[in-house]
């Protein structure tokens, strides 16, 4: 199983993730930075597992983030 990372702190609240994964991502009002919906805060980062039919949107987050805060592994 793959899992979606997010280094939040390096989030610049683009919202770019948002915009392809809208069931995932969620801008937070209060400071501007995006949330990965039903993520576990490991360490530094956010995580949260996926299925083969989640994977996808998650990807293109990934691609499209100008922070480069978000990974698939």
């Amino acid at each position: 199983m793959k899992q979606v990372y997010q280094k939040r702190s390096k989030c610049i609240g683009c919202a770019y993730c948002v915009g392809v994964a809208p069931g995932f991502w969620l801008m937070n009002e209060s400071d501007g930075k995006c949330d990965l919906l039903g993520a576990n805060l490991v360490k530094d980062e956010f995580v949260l597992d996926l299925f083969d039919d989640e994977l996808e949107q998650n990807q293109k987050a990934a691609e499209i983030c100008p922070a480069n805060c978000i990974r698939i592994k």
